[in-house]
């Protein structure tokens, strides 16, 4: 059994110094987006400290990617909130308690789905669906922020609840400056700094750490006027509290059979979300440094980190897009930059925690309301209406979905869509009308070529495998063309793209075979692949067949040209 995780079988020492230093940045960088995503979720602000340890070492050790970091993440962080927010006040013990059991399940379906070699889930919903799952979810983040803006407290996370809130109850005071402001500042740093900065002699590497340093410096301004004007206590401005000190320890507990009942389908939508937004980056990193990703490994890392997390800081974790972006930028090669990072966290929470105390929430809630801002992938939405209108609608679908009924509903309609989408295109299959291309032996669609055509003999390409569902389109089609050419007596149905024909399939076209038969008319196959004609010789259709079945097209066209008796083989 290996006990070193393959990155560390051997080391490669001359990334040690890269790694150091990329753990070091990323820790400092990600400190104000921990405690940002634990806000999002209902939870202590220190929970996504603690999150930031264990688990992203979990990761390190068991997971597949060599640069992805695993963290606090702005969606899983959404679904906590939407799902925990109805049954138990957000940060009670309760509530915690209940979170803790979200990302111990979400752990434990990760790891099974991982041991059973079951990656292949992650591509259950299609781009164009998480891309407007995302997106949508990025603007319900941005409407949950807005109450620490204007003071409110809405009784739901569904975006019609707290816009009712704000029509209510909405008001500007010390906070909504200090938040507006945040957005601004930060708005503009991700925008223009980096060009800004560039133009004044920078390098792009510089201009880029100083852009990603931005929200740190602006923490720490806005916890710095806090305290010299007193605002929490003179204005009543609101600020993250106390924060627990010291190293945060492990909370052994097994989840109630109750608990897990009512919380199935958040456990399973998280672990879902989960897989397919780990999987995805990984992919697209490997792909880029050209390196292999292991889907059934890191579906166990993703898990372990969730287990681990359940039992030190109880907020569930995934693969963070920004989390990861930064530790890419930092140099980062192998894993051990994340284990370095966590290292380096735990002395952020064992020593300097506190200092966070006198945060204001408004300036959080501004630096959720940016980074989401940049989550809503407009270009993707257009993109995929512009090349197919149902991939459009199931994105559009999904992205209003999760806006209008919540994230639980939003993730349903985008996987109905998906399904919806591949049946709709399996049950109206393109089929041509083909014809031979002059002196050669190559066929194409009539409607495409100048091809030749025999005269009482239809050539048809079924560009589908034939089931259940598509076999009236086929059984229509074939209506239409014998309708248009009176004279047919042979009818070819070309085979080279049907990879099944199923029960109701065959059945289906041995009535058709009959039928033709009593009307003169020959049904022949050209191009049948080897699994299916095995599976169909024996059959009725097979044993009844009135013509013949061809190796390819051109045979059939040359013996039919030639009036050789139709036979069946």
């Amino acid at each position: 059994m290996r006990l070193l995780p393959h990155w560390a079988s051997p080391y490669p020492r001359q990334h040690l110094g890269s790694d150091v230093l990329a753990g070091i940045i990323v820790t400092i960088l990600v400190i104000p987006q921990s405690l940002a995503y634990a806000l999002l979720a209902g939870l202590p602000p220190q929970a996504g400290l603690y999150v930031s340890i264990l688990p992203v070492i979990a990761y390190a050790l068991f997971g597949s990617s060599m640069v992805q970091a695993v963290g606090p993440v702005a969606i899983t962080a959404i679904m906590t909130y939407s799902v925990l927010a109805p049954i138990a006040p957000p940060g009670s013990p309760a509530y915690i308690g209940l979170a803790a059991v979200v990302a111990l399940g979400s752990g434990v379906l990760l790891v099974l789905c991982g041991s059973l070699r079951l990656g292949f889930l992650a591509n259950l919903l299609s781009r164009p669906v998480i891309a407007g799952f995302i997106s949508g979810s990025a603007v319900l983040i941005v409407f949950s922020q807005l109450k620490h803006f204007f003071g409110v407290e809405p009784q739901g996370s569904d975006a019609a609840t707290v816009i009712r809130a704000l029509l209510a109850d909405g008001r500007l005071d010390m906070a909504s400056a200090i938040g507006l402001t945040a957005v601004a500042i930060l708005g503009f740093a991700r925008l223009w700094l980096a060009g800004l900065l560039e133009r004044c002699g920078l390098s792009p590497a510089a201009g880029g750490f100083v852009v990603r340093l931005f929200p740190l410096l602006v923490v720490l301004g806005a916890t710095a006027t806090v305290i010299a004007g007193d605002l929490d206590r003179l204005h009543g401005v609101a600020v993250v509290g106390r924060i627990a000190e010291g190293l945060p320890g492990l909370t052994p507990f097994l989840p109630a059979a109750g608990e897990l009942q009512q919380l199935a389908l958040p456990i399973l939508l998280v672990a879902l979300i989960g897989m397919v937004q780990n999987i995805s980056m990984g992919q697209a990193l490997a792909i880029r440094r050209r390196e292999r990703l292991d889907a059934n490994a890191e579906l166990r890392g993703l898990g372990c980190a969730n287990i681990v997390a359940a039992f030190s800081g109880g907020m569930p974790v995934g693969g963070g897009v920004s989390r990861t972006a930064v530790n890419v930028a930092a140099g980062a090669q192998t894993p051990l930059a994340s284990i370095v990072s966590a290292l380096a966290m735990l002395l952020v929470v064992a020593g300097a925690a506190p200092l966070f105390a006198r945060l204001p929430l408004a300036v959080l809630a501004a630096s959720i309301i940016v980074a989401a801002v940049s989550m809503i992938d407009l270009r993707s939405l257009r993109q995929a209406w512009r090349y197919d209108r149902a991939d459009g609608l199931a994105a559009l679908g999904t992205a209003v979905g999760v806006f209008v009924l919540g994230l639980e509903a939003g993730i349903g309609l985008g996987i109905l869509f998906s399904l919806a989408t591949l049946l709709y295109r399996a049950s109206t299959p393109h089929i041509a009308v083909i014809g031979r291309i002059p002196d050669s032996e190559h066929f194409r669609n009539v409607e495409r070529y100048a091809v030749e055509t025999l005269p009482g003999t239809l050539f048809l390409r079924i560009d589908e495998s034939l089931f259940f569902g598509n076999l009236h389109a086929l059984e229509s089609r074939l209506a239409s063309e014998l309708e248009k050419a009176g004279d047919t007596r042979h009818v070819v149905l070309i085979m080279n793209a049907v990879n099944r024909v199923d029960a109701t399939a065959m059945e289906v076209l041995s009535d058709l075979n009959r039928d033709l038969c009593g009307r003169g008319i020959a049904l022949h196959f050209a191009e049948i692949k080897g699994p299916v004609q095995d599976r169909l010789i024996g059959t009725p259709l097979w044993q009844e067949l009135s013509g013949r079945v061809f190796l390819s097209v051109n045979d059939a066209y040359t013996a039919l040209a030639s009036g050789t008796p139709p036979r069946a083989d």
